[in-house]
């Protein structure tokens, strides 16, 4: 029976970068037979202008029988003027609650091609290699109430929640220690218990369920201090768990460690390992259309499907060696450019990864 993937390039450089991970899947699918059926639809803005809504219930409803979903990025500011709760950004966070894909994992790891990328000395960020576990479903993003009010003075304020249950925390701290347990036995928890009545409960939870894991060395950091330390000593770290603002921020800033944002993928996994996989950066509508985007971040997106979702490891490696063997090629796109390599379009990017593949 075939596995259904489905397809959503979305907004901006989306569909241009989506089109080379296609291609790579495509060769994948054949080379190794794996048995791939892809399905595609639209999220985002582009489904706004299809559908009038960010997500459609017909999309949802293939998102639920698909095996997985690869996303390419939404927004622009072309959807800017809509009523907030119909904007391209509704439609991502809609998806993820609606197939309950709590357990977001932010790679950053450093190509050690491309250690004279990042802005920080190449001896600081040598041999990086960071796994974000971030909650996704819950936390700030969904809290209610979240409303702007009119004070009897006339002035506004508006008020965002911040809520978290133990089951919650329970089960984001649960994916992270056994992330931890298959990398370095070592598990950061970052939080702001110090101030937040939500971070309080986050560390009791945390503390609680690695007595089940005794193997794994926890620790636990403040937001801000974690922020400090991933630019100061970014190497201490193995697995960070925290929740889904917090991990919004941090993986953002871990991205750049790795030279571009454009290198990093990421995996939102449901409680079954059933995930959507997306890159990291987004829509970039200033640079759509000209065929610069740096689409490697979606063709390892790509790789971590086939590794958490259909368990394909050995495939994912090998997506993943025709990526550094394409880098040791001295192939780069804007992003990732230095004097003396070579310019690569989104296309060239692609085609070199599918002929690294196809080589393999």
């Amino acid at each position: 029976m075939a596995k259904q993937i489905l397809v959503l390039p979305g907004d901006g450089i989306g569909p241009e970068i989506m089109a080379e991970a296609i291609k790579v899947m495509r060769l994948a699918n054949d080379k190794y037979q794996l048995g791939f059926e892809l399905v595609f639809d639209e999220l985002g803005g582009a489904a706004i202008d299809k559908y009038g809504v960010p997500l459609a219930d017909e999309t949802l409803e293939k998102a639920r029988k698909a095996d997985a979903v690869l996303l390419g990025a939404v927004g622009g500011p072309k959807w800017d003027s809509l009523e907030r709760d119909i904007r391209p950004e509704r439609g991502l966070l809609k998806i993820r609650a609606e197939l309950g894909l709590f357990a977001n994992l932010r790679p950053a790891i450093l190509y050690p091609q491309l250690a004279d990328a990042s802005t920080l000395k190449p001896e600081v960020v040598a041999g990086l290699d960071i796994l974000i576990v971030r909650e996704l479903t819950g936390g700030i993003y969904f809290g209610k109430p979240r409303e702007t009010r009119i004070l009897e003075n006339g002035e506004r304020l508006s008020l965002d929640t911040l809520p978290y249950s133990e089951s919650e925390i329970r089960r984001i701290a649960r994916t992270g220690f056994e992330m931890a347990r298959l990398r370095g036995n070592r598990l950061c928890s970052v939080d702001k218990a110090n101030v937040l009545e939500s971070s309080q409960l986050w560390r009791e939870v945390v503390e609680q369920v690695g007595k089940d894991y005794p193997e794994v060395a926890l620790s636990h950091m403040y937001v801000d201090n974690a922020a400090m330390q991933l630019v100061r000593a970014p190497r201490q770290f193995d697995v960070i768990v925290t929740d889904n603002m917090f991990g919004d921020i941090l993986s953002d800033e871990a991205s750049m460690l790795t030279g571009s944002i454009g290198m990093l993928p990421s995996a939102s996994l449901d409680a079954a390992g059933k995930g959507m996989y997306e890159p990291c950066h987004g829509s970039a509508p200033d640079i759509a259309g000209q065929g610069i985007a740096n689409p490697l971040a979606t063709i390892l997106s790509m790789s971590m499907m086939l590794r958490y979702t259909f368990g394909e490891k050995a495939v994912a490696d090998a997506v993943e060696q025709a990526v550094s063997q394409v880098l040791d090629q001295g192939l780069r796109t804007a992003d990732i450019y230095s004097e003396g390599l070579t310019r690569a379009s989104t296309r060239e990017m692609g085609d070199a990864v599918v002929a690294a593949l196809a080589r393999l």
